[in-house]
């Protein structure tokens, strides 16, 4: 995030291709990226399909392609669902390390699916909880994930060499699980916002990754309110498509570019502040940059190397 930030990474805009009479943005992103620091060429290309939202097909679906940036030859072809999810629970525990209360203990996770999965399990590693809250619109599917997570072995581990127990509820409403809240991860598709600012205890930490495109996460006020971080303020303010989350309130002039207070990475090179003091409430709003999936993959690759796993397939 920080070679981001500094401009050393190459990112260009995502690309999109629209289908023509489907539901909102329904089509094809293209996302590459260039890390220096991994020596990473890397695209990303995504579909996004919300009439899949509640089918067995995912929302978002997404491949991986990593190219020599020696001699431009495709190096790997990989499943970029599961890369983009945990990705995403990486940078938002990166944030959580960075902006939430070093004292923080209750975390409220919004949502059931994979990308509340993996929040539950990244964000976990940077403070030590002592209570996860889980909340969604389906109910069964709430008890499903915390049932899951209590099983984690990984989970208990973490919580045992932290020293502590980590109790797993099901919270009855949004409402509920961000009640005195430290940090809250929304990881929705939420039509109508399910992060409001009088649910919110001074101090929270937010993280917001859920994206609809006829639809908000967070309401007005939250992103009034809070001090604004994101991953890069070109993608945050210009996302295709775009978030609603920023670009209704940038629309009617709630807010302005100048809202944000920082991205991650000037953050984490000490170029800007965080947290100004233990009442403030701080928002991270992801849009999902490239350069995360380039990092990512290229772990991926080297760990298979390491361990010779894939499958070589001819061009």
């Amino acid at each position: 995030m920080a070679e981001l930030s500094s401009g050393r990474a190459a990112l260009p805009p995502r690309s999109a291709v629209v289908l023509p009479d489907r539901p909102g943005f329904t089509g094809l992103l293209d996302m590459p990226c260039y890390s220096p620091s991994e020596n990473a060429l890397v695209s990303k290309l995504v579909t996004v399909f919300p009439g899949n939202a509640g089918g067995p097909a995912p929302v978002r679906q997404a491949a991986i392609v990593i190219f020599d940036p020696e001699d431009g030859s495709p190096a790997a072809l990989l499943d970029g669902t599961y890369i983009t999810a945990i990705r995403t629970g990486a940078c938002s525990a990166l944030s959580t390390r960075l902006l939430a209360r070093t004292n923080a203990s209750t975390l409220a996770v919004l949502g059931t699916g994979a990308q509340a999965r993996a929040h539950a399990r990244t964000v976990v590693r940077v403070r030590p909880f002592t209570e996860i809250r889980v909340a969604g619109r389906d109910p069964s599917k709430v008890h499903a994930l915390c049932a899951e997570l209590t099983a984690d072995p990984a989970l208990a581990d973490r919580a045992l060499a932290a020293g502590n127990e980590v109790r797993v509820r099901a919270a009855d409403s949004y409402e509920a699980a961000l009640d005195g809240a430290d940090v809250v991860c929304a990881a929705t598709f939420a039509v109508d916002p399910v992060v409001r600012r009088g649910w919110l205890a001074p101090g929270t930490h937010i993280t917001s990754v859920g994206y609809n495109p006829a639809g908000r996460e967070l309401d007005d006020q939250t992103v009034a309110d809070a001090a604004l971080f994101v991953e890069s303020r070109e993608a945050a303010l210009h996302a295709v498509p775009p978030n609603l989350d920023l670009a209704q309130p940038l629309e009617r002039g709630l807010i302005t570019a100048e809202h944000i207070r920082a991205e991650l990475g000037e953050v984490v090179a000490g170029a800007r502040p965080g947290r100004a003091n233990d009442t403030e409430i701080t928002l991270y709003k992801s849009v999902g940059v490239a350069v995360q999936d380039a990092v990512a993959a290229s772990l991926v690759l080297a760990a298979a190397r390491d361990r010779s796993l894939g499958v070589d397939i001819p061009l």
